[in-house]
């Protein structure tokens, strides 16, 4: 099983509060490899990509160039060195050209590399291009709050060679991906976590403050580090006024700013993020629920199962047992 792209957010308490908040928020995304694949094509080619619910799709064109046809939304150009993120997993469709017919990806024969690696070779033996298609799980509970905030489609590109972290990294999947050396696959899906990551904090930085919302108090110098502190230590017994103190505001300041950034009181928010916290525990571990209680700031079972139930909407051991049987 691939490893999540990010570390755990429970660190050493000692450890001074982290200057970058939007880091700490992205650890919550938990980014696991589903599939990755190097196709090759060729003139004429049409491929139906179907809608992969809890699935990231990230597509690289690493030369030539197609177009991307997304219901609702204007067909996109893909030349050589475009990223696409589409965060939704939304049905799709990608052509060599307007107008070729396209086939359903299930029905396109393709040679299984490794577990999840695997190389498709398919169309008319016409002009090549070279697609890296990359499947990403997310919990979708841990990202809904970001995910909300991604458009439908996400287009980054680059041209040959200007020397950007896009072109650079895309350039070293094509040749991993020709090369086929031994670890290859790891390094692949190392690279297109990268990608991804990439292009959600490049998106944030184009879009305008305004249209920010909760990305915005990331942004703020004083609320983004209290959201920083929180993600940092979930388990400290933070106040309102412990909070405002450990970043130079008045109570009262600090929680009116909040609340008007983030879109909810502070405590409220600390909630969110603990059971957040609480939710991949129950996914991922076999630790009791007293332990996990502990680990997220409850001294008491009952009133963890209290504040789980309140905010996720069913009890802690109830969620445990239905992922146990989704697995």
């Amino acid at each position: 099983m691939t490893e999540p792209l990010l570390a755990t957010p429970n660190v050493d308490p000692e450890l001074p509060p982290s200057s970058d908040p939007l880091g700490e928020v992205l650890q919550l995304l938990q980014l696991t490899g589903v599939l990755y694949c190097n196709a090759e094509l060729t003139d004429p080619w049409g491929i139906e990509v179907p809608e992969l619910p809890g699935v990231m799709n990230v597509e690289v064109v690493t030369s030539g160039h197609c177009w991307l046809e997304l219901d609702g939304e204007a067909p996109v150009f893909l030349p050589e060195g475009s990223l696409v993120l589409i965060p939704r997993g939304r049905q799709h469709r990608l052509r060599g050209n307007r107008g070729d017919r396209t086939t359903p990806l299930q029905d396109i024969p393709v040679e299984m590399i490794g577990e999840r690696f695997e190389i498709m070779r398919f169309g008319g033996g016409g002009r090549p291009t070279e697609v890296t298609y990359y499947g990403v799980r997310f919990d979708p509970y841990l990202a809904d709050r970001l995910l909300q905030l991604l458009p439908e489609l996400l287009h980054l590109r680059t041209h040959v060679d200007d020397g950007s972290w896009l072109h650079s990294t895309i350039r070293f999947i094509a040749q991993e991906a020709r090369q086929r050396l031994p670890g290859s696959e790891t390094v692949i899906t190392r690279l297109a976590d990268i990608l991804v990551i990439q292009a959600i904090r490049t998106w944030i930085e184009q879009v305008r403050d305004e249209d920010r919302g909760w990305i915005a108090a990331l942004h703020d110098r004083q609320v983004g580090q209290a959201m920083a502190l929180m993600h940092r230590q979930p388990a400290r017994a933070w106040r309102v006024d412990s909070l405002a103190r450990e970043i130079g505001m008045s109570r009262s300041a600090f929680a009116a700013r909040f609340t008007e950034l983030v879109g909810e009181p502070v405590l409220q928010y600390l909630t969110g993020l603990r059971m957040q916290l609480a939710h991949r525990e129950l996914r991922e571990t076999g630790d009791t629920l007293a332990q996990i209680a502990e680990r997220v700031g409850y001294n008491s079972e009952p009133a963890f199962n209290r504040a789980f139930k309140r905010v996720v909407g069913m009890p802690p051991g109830a969620l445990r047992k239905r992922h146990s049987a989704t697995a």
